[in-house]
C-alpha cells in the first residue's frame, strides 16, 4: 500500500513538473515572439525616415526577415505541441504577409503550396523559414514586372531516403544570364546558400522557365 502510495506521488510530481516545464516553455516562446516583433516595429518606424528607395528596401527585407522568425515562435506557442510545426500553415501564413506588404493582388499572382511532410523541428523551420522569406520576396520583387500575371510554387515532401525537399519556383523573367548563383554578393541569395549549408543540404537551380530553385536537406540536424 505505501510503494503504491509513494508511485502515485512521484506519478503526480512528474506530471506537474512536466506542466510547469510547457508553461515555462510557451512563455518563452511568447516573450522571444514578442521581442522579435518589437525588433521588426523598430525597423518600420526607422523606415519612416528613411527617403533613399534602395535603403527603404533593405529595411523591409530585414522586417520581413525578423517576422519571418517570429512566427515560428508564434505558431509553437499556439500549438500544443511545442516541438514541432505545422510546416504548411506556416508558408501560408509566411506568404499572406509578403503579398499584403509588397501589395501583391493574389489573383495576378497565383500561389500553389504543397506540404506533404511530417511537422518540421525549430532547428529546421526557422533556416526553412527563412530561405522560403528570401525567394517569395525575391520573386514578388523582379520577377513580375508592370503587374505580369504569373505563378508561384512552394513544396516541401520527402524521398525514400528520408531527406527533405524545398522547391519554390516561379514562371516570371528569371534571374539575369550573368548571375552566378554560387557568388553573386545579393544578401538573399547568400542567406540561402548559407542557411542551405546550416541544413546540411545542396542546391539545384533551374532557370530554363522562369526560376526554379531546389534544396534538399536531412529532416533533422546533427548539433
Amino acid at each position: 500500500m505505501v510503494d503504491i502510495t509513494e508511485r502515485k506521488q512521484a506519478e503526480n510530481q512528474v506530471r506537474a513538473s512536466l506542466t510547469e516545464k510547457e508553461v515555462l516553455l510557451k512563455e518563452i516562446h511568447h516573450r522571444v515572439k514578442n521581442n522579435l516583433q518589437i525588433i521588426s516595429s523598430l525597423l518600420r518606424l526607422q523606415s519612416r525616415k528613411v527617403e533613399d528607395p534602395q535603403a527603404l528596401s533593405l529595411f523591409k527585407d530585414s522586417q520581413h526577415r525578423v517576422q519571418s522568425m517570429a512566427l515560428i515562435h508564434q505558431q509553437l506557442y499556439q500549438s500544443p505541441n511545442l516541438a514541432q510545426i505545422n510546416f504548411g500553415k506556416y508558408i501560408q501564413t509566411l506568404t499572406n504577409n509578403l503579398f499584403r506588404s509588397y501589395g501583391i493582388n493574389p489573383q495576378t499572382i497565383a500561389l500553389n503550396i504543397e506540404v506533404t511532410t511530417a511537422p518540421l523541428t525549430i532547428d529546421v523551420a526557422i533556416p526553412c523559414g527563412l530561405i522560403i522569406n528570401e525567394l517569395v520576396s525575391n520573386s514578388l520583387k523582379y520577377a513580375f514586372p508592370e503587374n505580369q500575371e504569373g505563378k508561384m510554387e512552394i513544396s516541401l515532401s520527402s524521398d525514400q531516403q528520408g531527406q527533405l525537399i524545398l522547391k519554390v519556383s516561379d514562371n516570371g523573367i528569371g534571374l539575369p544570364d550573368n548571375l552566378d548563383f554560387q557568388s553573386t554578393k545579393s544578401l538573399g541569395l547568400s542567406i540561402v546558400r548559407n542557411l542551405t549549408a546550416q541544413l546540411g543540404g545542396n542546391i539545384i537551380l533551374d532557370c530554363s522557365q522562369g526560376t526554379r530553385l531546389e534544396i534538399k536537406f536531412p529532416h533533422s540536424l546533427d548539433l
